[in-house]
């Protein structure tokens, strides 16, 4: 006696729910999709099927992994195809005979060798009813795609959905976990030098002060690593966008309670080290001068001018090229103070990722509303793993090894990584808005692989020309004051 038909469905959601179990617990998309296309084909009974993933950066559908490919061999623009009409409409589609389907893109058969007769392609969509992608089974082995495979593939498209979304958050804790690994260890190697100098330094002023020779050497070595310090909590401040004025009265109260302890150490007479206090002191209010948040009229040409006229003296013996493109005319409402960090910052962070012999572009266009600037650089560029966390604060394209000894200024010197969040912060709190876009050099794709720093060692070009294909452009949208 056969099998009935209501046996055979039964059979098959029971399948189904299994493989949803086992497809919605796996996290990483490289175990993932195999078994996504592994049993989609057992449960449909087709010869291939394929995932379409919608890549919002260029509006393409790309083949995540299809049966003999290769991961993301494929890409079709977003309106081709029946993949394209589906991602488009949201909507399922049958097609039993593709050769008389003007929507079918035979290009793609072309490429992989296979021979499409027919195909049920569903859209994947998530519980924000957003479309991401297209899931797609071709060539069913006996007959033709019923309704009943369609309510079976949409079925199995929730799964792969949910499946999808939990893998990418998965490579965002991943990668968030990197971030957060990096800045840990860009602070260590940030605060650890320093304070072993600054205690070193007190430590030698204190044997000193008796007779109070040799205090000023040892006092400007403390000052300058108390600088570094309060450099890094000075990007910090501006981050989190707390009071400076309380930061100030806390190091200081720090400051003044250690001078006071090496006076009670050293049966000196109380006083003896006011003169150093006075110095940091007033090294502090330089630093954590409370400014008032308030905006004024600028002329963007004359404030990039000088920017770029200060980068210039700042990177010493460096040979980066800095080309001036500034429109004339303009005038901007903005927080000065604000708007030069942020496009010091930029800047900054163009030279260091660009080799001795390459060239930093500056550049302005207004129209009626806004003003665009872009500084673009000619650099290594960043991977695009590494484009998803560069606005995120303290996280480094380099291992910390690689430029914690260096100065600003210098290639992947990479600062202290917090540039960019600050830049990002500034602009959310002052209106305007900030983007970038980048591309990787071909020849060192790995954030792990090495540039030398100077264009004419580089074994992989010819000439300088050769270094163009690569680089980084960071662009600020602001709005144009508005004339009555």
């Amino acid at each position: 006696m056969g099998v009935s038909k209501s046996q055979q469905k039964l059979k098959r959601y029971k399948s189904l729910l299994e493989v949803g179990q086992i497809i919605t617990s796996e996290m990483s998309f490289d175990i993932l999709f195999p078994l996504v296309i592994e049993h989609t084909n057992s449960i449909m009974d087709t010869e291939a099927s394929s995932v379409f993933l919608f890549d919002e950066k260029t509006e393409e559908l790309w083949s995540l992994v299809s049966t003999n490919l290769r991961r993301s061999e494929i890409r079709i623009p977003a309106t081709h195809g029946i993949a394209g009409w589906v991602f488009r409409h949201m909507t399922h589609t049958v097609v039993n005979d593709t050769s008389c389907d003007p929507r079918f893109n035979a290009s793609v058969d072309a490429k992989t060798g296979f021979h499409t007769k027919n195909t049920l392609c569903v859209p994947l969509i998530t519980r924000q009813t957003t479309c991401i992608g297209t899931l797609q089974v071709l060539n069913k082995r006996e007959g033709a795609f019923t309704n009943d495979d369609v309510d079976v593939l949409t079925s199995l498209s929730n799964y792969v959905t949910v499946a999808l979304e939990n893998s990418r958050l998965y490579d965002d804790l991943k990668a968030m976990n990197k971030a957060k690994d990096r800045a840990i260890s860009h602070l260590s190697h940030e605060l650890k030098t320093p304070l072993a100098l600054i205690s070193a330094a007190i430590s030698a002023a204190s044997s000193k002060l008796g007779s109070l020779s040799g205090i000023d050497r040892h006092i400007a070595m403390a000052e300058r690593n108390v600088r570094r310090l309060l450099r890094l909590q000075e990007e910090i401040d501006s981050i989190m966008n707390e009071t400076a004025a309380e930061y100030k009265a806390m190091i200081s109260r720090l400051i003044e309670d250690a001078f006071h302890f090496v006076e009670y150490q050293q049966g000196l007479a109380p006083g003896v080290c006011e003169e150093a206090l006075a110095l940091v002191s007033g090294y502090l209010d330089s630093i954590y001068r409370t400014h008032r948040e308030s905006v004024e009229r600028i002329s963007p040409r004359e404030l990039l001018h000088k920017i770029c006229q200060d980068a210039r003296s700042a990177m010493g013996q460096r040979q980066v090229e800095i080309v001036e493109d500034l429109t004339d005319g303009g005038e901007i409402v903005a927080n000065p103070d604000a708007l030069t960090k942020v496009l010091e910052g930029i800047l900054r962070n163009a030279i260091e990722n660009t080799p001795d012999e390459g060239r930093v572009e500056v550049t302005t266009r207004l129209d009626d509303t806004r003003l665009l600037i872009e500084v673009r650089d000619y650099g290594t560029g960043i991977t695009p793993e590494n484009q998803k966390l560069i606005f995120t604060g303290f996280f480094h394209t380099q291992d910390t090894d690689h430029y914690s000894t260096k100065t600003p200024y210098a290639f992947n010197a990479g600062g202290s990584g917090a540039d960019l969040l600050r830049a990002k912060v500034f602009s959310e709190r002052y209106g305007f808005s900030i983007g970038f876009d980048s591309t990787r050099c071909g020849f060192i794709p790995e954030d792990t692989d090495e540039c030398p720093g100077r264009i004419s060692r580089c074994s992989f070009i010819d000439d300088v020309s050769g270094c163009r294909a690569s680089g980084t452009t960071f662009s600020l949208t602001i709005p144009l004051e508005k004339t009555s």
